[in-house]
């Protein structure tokens, strides 16, 4: 196998629900042409769909490898470039972040879902932004508000320029306590394909949890929650402007449906995020950091999405 990862007994954890909570914190661009390579080489095999509009390795189309079901999966790593989401340290001291994570699991499953007979349009293919981002988009290089909006606000438009069957974000939890632990997937009820969401998310959750638990890292069930429990909460809405439109969505935007003066284009086809791991739980922060584990989740997100779709999931070993 290569790469182990730690073994926890079961415990038995009461999270609240976790706010998805976009982090600002980042590095000065001075590193974005690397980025942007790392990107171009990631992207190998794929189809920019719009190089103009997105960020470059941002919105790129893979055909599957295997068969055709003439459907296509859009894939969401969250975060990435100088936005680089939670940050957490694992029992090691290692320093994992969310960005990297979400990436190597979203990679781990578009190999899986291509070799399933799927189209598979990924929002990023390395430590980029999706959106291209202005001088409006940072403050003292790092996202302003408004760069966080906007680049969110761009994996809708590339999911629907993709013209995707379902859009799954893939993101890892953090949280202030080191013992909130616990995989948990939303949906957003407001939308007409509320329903359709749903299940994908139940799905997801249960692929998931049932990959992980067959290792033996037994992660806490948290549920399929309703995107309204984590709002969408970016900058301090006392100051008025973009954050308190925000705050007032309370949905999330990945997920969420328009609203006037605000958001004018959201996804148009159901979807579902989830968050398998909290990065700052000592032993979640290790599996995060684990390629096994990271492979394990993969590969069990595309048995998920492969289910919701109405095929058999192929057989597969870790």
């Amino acid at each position: 196998m290569g790469h182990n990862a730690p073994v926890r007994p079961r415990l038995t954890l009461v999270v609240g629900a976790a706010l998805l909570i976009a982090a600002v914190a980042g590095t000065p661009p001075s590193g974005a042409a690397p980025r942007a390579r790392a990107a171009a080489s990631a992207s190998a095999g794929g189809t920019a769909l719009d190089p103009s509009a997105f960020s470059a390795g941002a919105c790129v189309a893979f055909p599957p490898t295997e068969g055709d079901r003439h459907q296509t999966v859009f894939l969401d790593a969250g975060h990435g470039g100088v936005d680089p989401g939670g940050v957490g340290t694992t029992g090691s001291g290692q320093t994992v972040t969310e960005a990297t994570v979400n990436l190597a699991v979203a990679l781990q499953a578009a190999a899986s879902l291509r070799s399933r007979g799927y189209r598979v349009v990924l929002s990023r293919t390395g430590d980029t932004s999706v959106a291209k981002l202005g001088w409006y988009d940072l403050d003292d290089y790092l996202l302003s508000v408004r760069g966080v909006f906007d680049d969110v606000a761009a994996r809708d438009v590339c999911a629907n320029l993709a013209r995707a069957t379902v859009l799954v974000g893939v993101y890892m939890d953090s949280a202030a306590d080191p013992s909130a632990a616990g995989s948990l997937s939303a949906y957003d009820s407001a939308r007409p394909f509320a329903a359709q969401s749903q299940r994908l998310a139940g799905d997801l959750q249960a692929a998931v949890l049932s990959a992980l638990d067959s290792w033996g890292w037994q992660i806490p069930d948290d549920g399929v929650v309703d995107d309204t429990e984590l709002g969408s909460l970016v900058g301090d809405p006392d100051l008025g402007g973009l954050a308190a439109e925000a705050a007032a969505y309370d949905h999330l935007l990945l997920l969420g449906p328009a609203q006037a003066g605000y958001f004018t284009t959201p996804s148009q086809m159901p979807g579902a995020v989830i968050e398998p791991l909290y990065l700052t739980d000592p032993f979640e922060g290790g599996l995060a950091a684990s390629p096994l584990a990271q492979r394990v989740m993969g590969e069990a997100l595309a048995a998920g999405v492969a289910k919701y779709l109405g095929a058999a999931p192929a057989a597969e070993s870790a």
